[in-house]
């Protein structure tokens, strides 16, 4: 096992220097400097497609989700376990190479258990840097092996950064993803403080919100717990994004966003 922890440091520490990339540019990759349209989750609603969402109607209910990418980690057992007791769905963004590839039993546990599985590409290379047939690779590589190991194939898929482009938009039609960005983040590649990642999530957290977390880093699994009680005490029901958007359905090639 001490082994495996200083692997997973090392993994982290690689992943944390791109975060912190991702920190200075997301601003103005998510304000649109390829002038992104996005729709959010009330537009989804408003349409008449019926879609699975179980007994929560987010027409009614002050709904937030709850995401987390680049997983599975070695925190991710701990994290399935937490919102099995407090009864959470989440949307999980899942990385292929080292991360998918290292905890298959995580992927399989996760859909089990109900939770959205989705994509996070294979390497988390920036996907408007990449040729088209680069992005395809990504993306259709983490949809085979999530449908190989779940038996369902994703619907939805998270760009590295938040970074995405018209080729992006075309290519994720083309393999029948929803592009899914975010209204809350802790920056949780910044820092190991749990009580800091919690304010920050609380802070930013409103009706509709999709919340940016990663399972990767020491500090955000001990968070959870907090943030979940906390939002409750709130009003808020969580559910996972095609829940969020229900009865509308994520139309492949838009990008959803709060």
């Amino acid at each position: 096992m001490p082994s495996l922890t200083r692997k997973m440091q090392r993994t982290g520490a690689a992943f944390r220097a791109v975060a912190t990339v991702a920190a200075l540019t997301a601003t103005v990759a998510l304000s649109g400097c390829t002038r992104v349209e996005a729709t959010a989750p009330s537009a989804a609603r408003a349409t008449d497609v019926q879609a699975r969402f179980g007994a929560v109607d987010c027409r009614e209910a002050k709904c937030i989700a709850l995401t987390f990418d680049a997983g599975p980690s070695e925190h991710s057992a701990r994290l399935l376990d937490i919102l099995q007791e407090k009864h959470v769905p989440a949307t999980f963004f899942l990385l292929g190479r080292r991360h998918i590839e290292k905890y298959p039993e995580l992927v399989r546990r996760m859909a089990d258990e109900g939770h959205e599985v989705a994509s996070h590409t294979w390497t988390h290379r920036r996907l408007t840097e990449l040729p088209p047939e680069e992005i395809r690779e990504e993306l259709a590589r983490t949809n085979e092996e999530i449908e190989r190991l779940t038996g369902r194939r994703p619907t939805l898929m998270r760009p590295p950064q938040g970074r995405t482009d018209d080729t992006v938009h075309e290519i994720s039609r083309e393999l029948g993803l929803a592009e899914v960005l975010w209204s809350v983040t802790a920056k949780d590649y910044r820092t190991t403080d749990s009580e800091l990642i919690t304010r920050r999530v609380l802070a930013q957290s409103s009706r509709d919100g999709i919340i940016l977390l990663h399972d990767l880093y020491d500090g955000t699994v001990p968070a959870v717990p907090g943030i979940i009680d906390a939002l409750k005490q709130r009003g808020y029901v969580f559910v996972t994004v095609p829940q969020l958007l229900a009865p509308g359905k994520a139309e492949p090639g838009k990008v959803y966003r709060p």
